[in-house]
């Protein structure tokens, strides 16, 4: 079977555009692991939710950001305790995640799978990521887990940094 000139011209220059079309992109910042998709409800105004998501972007994480939702609900369905609450809660892996939680803190809990519903940074303490302010200062910080029940347990603390 012959193949014209023309449709071998057309071949060269359409099998190698569509195969670059469909390669995936390199995990983020050398990530070797890939890490699930993140989705984070907040109000679309708030700022240190766009830089918190910015965070685990650069962490490596795929974000999907859900505006416009009933916030109380979306903490009553991932069970966070009104306590913990913060601006913004996110789901990855199965786990809620609520605050200024740093991406080292995720990474941890989705490799070693707690018996817990999540994690959370409550309030929202200076210093924190999506919190930064004045170079490297941050107010001290814990990271608690929390389950179903509202029992809560310290899963990391964050010293206070003056400079």
């Amino acid at each position: 079977m012959k193949i014209s000139k023309t449709v071998l011209a057309t071949l060269v220059f359409l099998v190698p555009s569509f195969a670059t079309s469909v390669v995936a992109e390199p995990p983020a910042r050398g990530e070797s692991e890939s890490l699930p998709e993140m989705v984070v409800y907040h109000d679309p105004a708030c700022g240190c939710c766009g830089k918190w998501m910015e965070h685990m972007r650069e962490a490596g994480f795929v974000i999907r950001a859900e505006t416009g939702n009933d916030m109380r609900l979306v903490k009553q369905q991932f069970n966070v305790p009104a306590s913990l609450q913060s601006c913004h809660t996110a789901e990855v892996g199965g786990y809620a995640i609520e605050g200024h939680v740093p991406a080292a803190d995720v990474k941890r809990l989705l490799a070693e799978q707690p018996d817990v519903a999540g994690i959370a940074v409550p309030g929202m303490p200076m210093g924190s990521p999506g919190m930064e302010y004045d170079g490297n200062k941050r107010q001290k910080f814990d990271v608690l887990s929390f389950d179903k029940t509202g029992e809560t347990a310290v899963f990391s603390q964050y010293e206070a940094r003056l400079k």
